[in-house]
């Protein structure tokens, strides 16, 4: 389904970065020189995602380099991005499979192929050899932006030291499949290596790209990249509000051919009343668990074995 919302935020030309300078094509580190550690940005996840191409542009072509470690930049799923069309923004979010469901190691490391998991293998060692990841994105609704931390303690601490966007989700991730965000030692609190996933806001609303620059400058400074100075001097015009965490409890995954919403939910709802029937799955009603259940990033895939939407209350 297209988005019900204009296109106003469109790809921008990467073409400088193609070559990079790791080995690995649009992927490039910058070396500070000074002891620190190495942190890698990812865009373009998905190819439909545009704010992230814009947030990487943005670090280029500002000359905004590491005061400590190394930084490498990611434009991940460049095949897909190229073939965006403004007519049909939705349609180039990946081109055999979701970039975002393969990273487990039974999957990277097993016989299936798709131009996906090509890509996946080729950047895997920057992500191996990262010690704090920042995978931006995009979502289908007019949904405020959420840092998705995972149900690590130490994903949680460092959104919250990072203080933007405003809703912190804690999330288990997808049925369909294992995010990047949840990779190897990043799911694992007993290991330091840290990794956030943040979801900008809408699409190709405009606004989208300054909460995408805004989280990566911030995110950068938390982990000593850069100092809180630069990324102030930097720092877009957005919206700052104190910060929520919304604890996942479940995920609704689709089990049949004919799941419908029950109103034209766009993410962050707050249910009032436990067994409020928000869908159904075929015949099936789906309904709240709980009183005051946020309604977390809701589909417009609706499609078998995709999750629908999330389900959470807040933790504060």
């Amino acid at each position: 389904m297209e988005s019900p919302v204009p296109v106003e935020l469109l790809p921008v030309d990467i073409a400088a970065w193609a070559a990079g300078n790791t080995g690995i094509p649009y992927a490039t580190t910058l070396d500070s020189g000074r002891p620190g550690s190495h942190v890698l940005v990812a865009a373009l996840t998905h190819g439909n995602e545009v704010c992230g191409a814009h947030a990487l542009k943005f670090l280029f072509e500002r000359g905004i380099v590491p005061e400590r470690g190394r930084l490498t930049l990611v434009f991940n799923n460049v095949a897909a991005y190229a073939t965006f069309d403004p007519a049909k923004p939705a349609a180039s979010r990946f081109l055999d499979e979701d970039f975002n469901r393969v990273w487990d190691m039974t999957v990277l490391d097993g016989p299936r192929t798709s131009r996906e998991l090509a890509r996946a293998r080729e950047i895997r060692p920057l992500v191996d050899a990262a010690d704090f990841l920042l995978d931006i994105h995009s979502m289908q609704s007019a949904s405020p932006a959420l840092m998705l931390c995972g149900v690590q303690s130490k994903g949680r601490a460092l959104a919250r030291s990072i203080g933007y966007p405003a809703f912190i989700v804690a999330d288990t991730g997808h049925a369909a499949g294992r995010r990047m965000r949840d990779y190897s030692d990043f799911a694992d609190d007993s290991r330091p290596r840290t990794a956030l996933l943040v979801e900008c806001g809408q699409h190709w609303q405009s606004g989208t790209r300054d909460v995408a620059v805004a989280t990566m400058l911030r995110f950068l400074a938390a982990v000593r990249t850069i100092s809180r100075e630069t990324a102030k001097q930097h720092m877009p015009p957005v919206s700052e509000l104190a910060q929520r965490v919304v604890e996942v409890t479940e995920a609704v995954t689709i089990k049949s051919d004919r799941f419908a919403f029950a109103a034209p939910y766009v993410g962050m709802e707050v249910i009032a009343s436990a067994g409020t029937v928000i869908g159904t799955d075929g015949d099936t009603p789906v309904a709240t668990p709980y009183d005051d259940c946020v309604l977390i990033m809701p589909t417009r895939r609706l499609q078998r074995g995709q999750t629908a939407v999330r389900l959470g209350r807040f933790a504060d």
